[in-house]
């Protein structure tokens, strides 16, 4: 829906501080937060939309996720509520896409065992099949699979490329590590529409967000689906290639992968060239190893604002006070801990457990510190979110960390936070501003009380209506 709006009656969060304190009408002219006050006279044939006392907010920002892999998600046979004894059936009863591949994902190697091509050549019956391990960071393909991607060519050379894991005699054991661009490039096909992903979001209240895909294949991607007006949000992409017309160029994407450290010297040499290109760098850790190597490559390259460490999933708190002193941003998930806590505390090694996710203790060490979902391995919901955050309760109910709680209100101001400055001041409402906003059915006090995605009752983006009904 597009045209000038009135809202009437809402609650600013957060306003100009001369305006707080009741409820004020917000005009929107021309996508852009045009006059704020109380009682504005409805002009001309702008929509006149009766708030109710309902909370104002800037949208809400996503600041990690992969918008092409959620589309992906959401047409793959999902593994994930799957048991070890019924993994065979569901793989070998699956259906082929329309690039002839059965796709799966939510695979995890402890709850399933082992997987290699020739395990999944007996479920297999001659189709092409790639799984995805939880983690996004490996993939599994059969033999037939193999064959169709040329790798049995690599395998007989001897060579490990593109992530393609070898055995002792030189033979592809159909596990590819980190291996999405050359896997998408090799499987051809059309790329996903991100339609429903953007709908989505949107209905969720998420105007902004930042794709954390380090590729440029998926960048091309995403922007072309901005283009086609597929994606209704504002846009950042961190992969190496981007088409600064059609989205924002945030921090490169470096990954730190724990199944192969790169060399600290290679490391920084990288930092130094995005930096020397004006970029910040956005650093993948997940190990407390990995983080040290990223701290050591930084101090070496030099540091640039907005340099930024993602997931830090396992950091003490002297790493924590070693990323303060030198300004680097952390992006967190709290719905990991929700989704995955009991996992995560029984792989972990005991000196670890104290320092998984953390998030409260990264504030009080002085991090600037926001949190995202890394969407499709999180869940996108920024309401989940919330919850995840202030409770850390994992599937169990056991707190993991309880010190690590982060008050409602701190998360949202995350949430709120502006995309090249994660954990940085909240967008606010005020005139000249962008129009992108959400408009909950209540209160914000009652809203953050119990949070839910169904107090959303429209998002607005550039002063258009992408979600709801305002009529």
């Amino acid at each position: 829906m597009d045209g000038d709006v009135l809202l009437r009656g809402v609650e600013c969060h957060p306003a100009r501080s001369a305006l707080r304190g009741g409820l004020l009408d917000v005009r929107i002219r021309a996508g852009v937060i045009a006059e704020i006050g109380p009682q504005l006279q409805p002009q001309g044939d702008e929509l006149d939309v009766r708030a109710d006392g309902g909370a104002l907010l800037p949208g809400l920002a996503d600041h990690h996720l992969h918008l092409a892999a959620m589309a992906a998600h959401a047409t793959s046979l999902d593994l994930s509520g799957v048991s070890q004894d019924g993994l065979a059936a569901a793989v070998s009863g699956a259906a082929a896409g329309e690039d002839g591949w059965v796709r799966a994902v939510g695979y995890d190697d402890v709850v399933h065992g082992e997987l290699d091509r020739d395990v999944l050549d007996w479920w297999s019956h001659g189709v092409p099949v790639r799984v995805q391990h939880r983690s996004g960071a490996l993939w599994v393909v059969n033999s037939v699979g193999l064959e169709r991607l040329g790798v049995r060519e690599c395998a007989a050379l001897g060579v490990h490329a593109g992530g393609v894991e070898l055995d002792g005699a030189g033979r592809a054991t159909g596990r590819l590590w980190r291996a999405d661009a050359w896997l998408r490039t090799a499987v051809g096909g059309r790329p996903p529409s991100l339609r429903a992903v953007g709908a989505r979001l949107a209905a969720l209240g998420v105007t902004h967000v930042a794709d954390a895909t380090p590729d440029a294949g998926t960048a091309g991607v995403v922007a072309e689906a901005v283009q086609r007006g597929e994606l209704p949000q504002r846009v950042m992409v961190m992969a190496s290639e981007a088409d600064p017309t059609r989205v924002s160029v945030g921090p490169l994407k470096l990954v730190v992968a724990d199944h192969a450290l790169p060399d600290l010297d290679d490391l920084a040499e990288r930092m130094r060239t995005a930096h020397a290109a004006g970029r910040p760098v956005a650093v993948h850790c997940v190990t407390r190893t990995a983080l040290a190597l990223t701290l050591a490559a930084l101090d070496q390259a030099g540091g640039l604002d907005g340099d930024r460490v993602e997931h830090c999933a396992v950091a003490d708190l002297a790493a924590a006070k070693e990323l303060a002193a030198r300004g680097i941003r952390v992006v967190t998930q709290p719905t990991l801990v929700a989704l995955r806590g009991d996992d995560y505390w029984a792989r972990t090694e005991p000196e670890d457990r104290p320092d998984l996710w953390r998030y409260g203790g990264l504030l009080r060490a002085g991090v600037q510190a926001a949190p995202s979902s890394d969407a499709p391995y999180g869940d996108p919901d920024p309401w989940a979110c919330l919850r995840a955050a202030n409770e850390r309760r994992t599937p169990s109910g056991r707190v993991l960390g309880p010190e690590e709680r982060v008050p409602v209100r701190t998360v949202l101001d995350g949430l709120l936070s502006p995309l090249h400055d994660p954990g940085g001041p909240p967008r606010r409402i005020a005139p000249g501003e962008p129009a992108d906003l959400v408009l909950l059915d209540r209160p914000l006090t009652q809203a953050l009380r119990l949070p839910d995605a169904g107090c959303v009752r429209a998002t607005f983006i550039g002063g258009r209506v992408v979600y709801g009904d305002v009529g």
